[in-house]
């Protein structure tokens, strides 16, 4: 049954928005009368069986959450149909209800809940969808969705993680560069201005300030224009898959930051295809779905070739290893776990001590560059504290003589 938006006004005038099911809009509209409201609008929240919906894509938080409940409901044996009515009845987010009706609709209608998600590209990929139709195949769709929540958690804190990582540090040094060009363009040329005037001899780093200071006033706004179409360029070209692969390859070589890159990507890599592969998926299934995690171009093209020669009869350990891209940890844990046949355990594994090492990694450069980047902006400070206050002692000399 499909769900439709609307606003309506109760008996006090005051209106309300949410969702409803029913069969049609007027079906919709007589329902909101029955319950005492007047209907202003009532629009279906999406197409018809065999479109994509791509209305009301939930965030990220959002899909762990309803995927954790949606597998403690399941887990405890509840019908799937019954937890879905009851995850809509509780919830209070408008695109996770009109998410919920969604499915609740197809899943009565007979579609498997793979199928109805399926629906919602915006909102799950194709880890999942391959996830919850390897659960409902073995009848594990529980303990599935389980494993399933707890990886988009890990997600969700390592993506946070590598935003600090990233945005924080940004941040402070782009808050220090704003402050600089602030004395630079306001507060210094007041001050020189007077020492210019007096005739004296300015020192050095006196003459280097000012000098600084009158260019960032005449270039200053040519050079943020130059800046802002260089970052539009650059946003341009890495859209092309040729630049974004030259770029990427570029950040794998940097001394600390791409060795981060590898070990995120090789995390998610790892975490992904160990619970595609104990769910029961093949592993060139898995690793075909797996790929989709991967952020770097580079580490996707040699995944890709790992692929094409897995196909052709090669083990999963040795095609990685030929790419000479992925840590050597995870290579050799790959061959170990096939030669033992504990693939998905050794990936478990892997993943666990690459998370950890991403963790090592990000605590670490952050707590080197706080104190880097108090240092540097002290320097700056202090040269521009100099370049004022020996042009004052000056004057005083003068004016004492």
């Amino acid at each position: 049954m499909p769900a439709y938006r609307y606003l309506a006004l109760d008996g006090d005038g005051r209106r309300q928005r949410d969702v409803i099911q029913a069969e049609s809009e007027r079906h919709a509209r007589q329902l909101l009368r029955e319950r005492g409201l007047f209907p202003r609008e009532v629009q279906a929240t999406g197409p018809a069986r065999g479109t994509r919906n791509r209305a009301g894509r939930l965030d990220a938080n959002s899909r762990t959450d309803f995927t954790r409940q949606l597998a403690t409901l399941v887990g405890a044996a509840i019908p799937l149909a019954e937890a879905l009515q009851m995850l809509e009845r509780q919830s209070r987010q408008a695109a996770l209800k009109a998410l919920l009706l969604d499915l609740l609709g197809q899943v009565r209608e007979g579609y498997t809940l793979a199928d109805s998600l399926g629906r919602h590209p915006g909102t799950f990929d194709p880890l999942y969808l391959t996830l919850v139709a390897a659960g409902e195949r073995a009848g594990r769709l529980g303990p599935v969705l389980e494993r399933l929540a707890d990886y988009l958690e890990r997600v969700q804190r390592q993506r946070h993680k590598a935003r600090t990582a990233l945005i924080y540090p940004l941040a402070l040094a782009l808050v220090s560069v704003a402050v600089v060009a602030g004395l630079m363009t306001f507060v210094v040329p007041k001050l020189t201005e007077q020492f210019i005037h007096s005739g004296l001899q300015l020192p050095w780093i006196t003459r280097a300030l000012v000098a600084v200071s009158d260019g960032l006033l005449v270039f200053g706004p040519w050079l943020l224009g130059l800046v802002l179409l260089v970052g539009l360029g650059v946003q341009r070209l890495l859209r092309q898959v040729e630049w974004r692969r030259r770029w990427h390859r570029q950040l794998l070589r940097l001394p600390r930051l791409g060795e981060l890159l590898r070990t995120l990507d090789s995390a998610r890599l790892t975490r992904s295809l160990a619970i595609l592969v104990g769910s029961g998926i093949p592993v060139l299934e898995g690793l075909q779905v797996s790929r989709a995690t991967l952020g770097n171009q580079v580490l996707r093209d040699a995944l890709e070739a790992a692929i094409e020669q897995v196909t052709a009869g090669t083990g999963l350990g040795r095609a990685l290893d030929r790419s000479g891209v992925f840590p050597p940890l995870l290579v050799n844990m790959v061959a170990s776990g096939e030669a033992s046949g504990t693939l998905d355990a050794m990936l478990e594994r892997v993943a666990d001590a690459q998370e950890r090492d991403f963790n090592q990694q990000v605590d670490l450069a952050l707590a080197l560059f706080e104190p880097v980047l108090i240092l540097v902006l002290g320097g700056v400070v202090l040269a521009i504290v100099l370049a004022i206050l020996l042009p004052i002692m000056q004057l005083n000399q003068a004016l004492n003589l």
